[in-house]
């Protein structure tokens, strides 16, 4: 199975796909775990999101880059696993 180097501990993206180079952390300085889209100043940017919207909304995005839905359920298979979705089993 495919694993991105250094992904997203949220999503799942490679943090070297993170025009910002990460989130932020409180002190401003950069979150080398999550990336700009899903942390910033220390909290999550939808901290209510369940995994199974993260999920959709991963494949949504893939989707409107014009990925198949078949692959896009295929990167979305490692999601469980990342630190952020680990914590809340």
């Amino acid at each position: 199975m495919f694993t991105p180097k250094n992904p997203c501990q949220s999503c799942g993206m490679p943090l070297s796909k993170d025009k910002k180079g990460g989130g932020t952390n409180r002190d401003g300085t950069l979150n080398k775990e999550y990336c700009s889209h899903c942390y910033t100043k220390g909290t999550f940017k939808e901290p209510n999101l369940t995994l199974d919207q993260m999920k959709d909304k991963v494949q949504g995005k893939l989707k409107e880059m014009w990925i198949p839905s078949f692959i896009g359920k295929y990167f979305t298979r490692s999601i469980p696993q990342l630190k952020r979705w680990r914590a809340s089993k």
